[in-house]
């Protein structure tokens, strides 16, 4: 199949990844519908027929990205032998996820995708990720291995940890502090949890 002669369904698919191979080689403010029906190699009114503007494309990769980093949230934790073990499991996933995923990171938390244009399935994907690491924390709290706290303060304070971690990571602050950003990030994943339940994480 030719770029020029996509059917459908797989349109949306395109758009979507020319626009992510945008974010990674020029950024953000290199998108628009235009320049991403070039890049896709198809005329210039086709991004319409799937999003009346660029808000509703970057938000479309935005969900897309939430779910994504859901599922590795997911995956973290069903590999690890216990909710204690999970913790820095998830820390972890999230901060690779962030490195590796760079152009869905730089979009997931854009303040201005959270308005108007932001869809119902990004919320609940937003939601979901959030939850598994809520979730989480309650199954610390339920099996006693986690300090007598506010499980949900807990959860938000690992959440805003993990995403500063990877922020810094992903803007380059980490390469004077550490040669080995990804063993960095294992230690503060063990070091927080530590610090977090009664014993150390399996």
């Amino acid at each position: 199949m030719t770029r020029t002669n996509y059917h459908h369904g797989a349109l949306r698919e395109a758009l979507l990844a020319a626009t992510l191979e945008l974010i990674e080689s020029e950024g953000i403010g290199a998108v628009s519908l235009r320049q991403v029906a070039r890049a896709a190699g198809v005329s210039p009114g086709a991004p319409y027929h799937h999003f009346p503007d660029r808000a509703a494309l970057l938000t479309a990769l935005s969900d897309e990205g939430f779910r994504r980093l859901a599922a590795e949230l997911c995956d973290a934790k069903a590999g690890a032998p216990g909710p204690a073990a999970a913790l820095p499991a998830m820390i972890e996933a999230y901060v690779l996820f962030a490195q590796r995923n760079p152009a869905y990171f730089q979009l997931m938390f854009r303040p201005e995708l959270k308005k108007s244009h932001k869809s119902p399935q990004g919320e609940e994907a937003g939601e979901e990720a959030f939850t598994v690491l809520d979730d989480t924390v309650e199954a610390c709290v339920a099996a006693g291995v986690m300090k007598p706290v506010d499980k949900d303060v807990l959860a938000l304070t690992l959440w805003s940890l993990v995403h500063g971690l990877a922020s810094l990571w992903l803007d380059g602050h980490l390469a004077h502090h550490t040669d080995d950003p990804e063993e960095l990030t294992r230690q503060i994943a063990r070091l927080v949890t530590t610090f977090m339940v009664r014993d150390e994480p399996a």
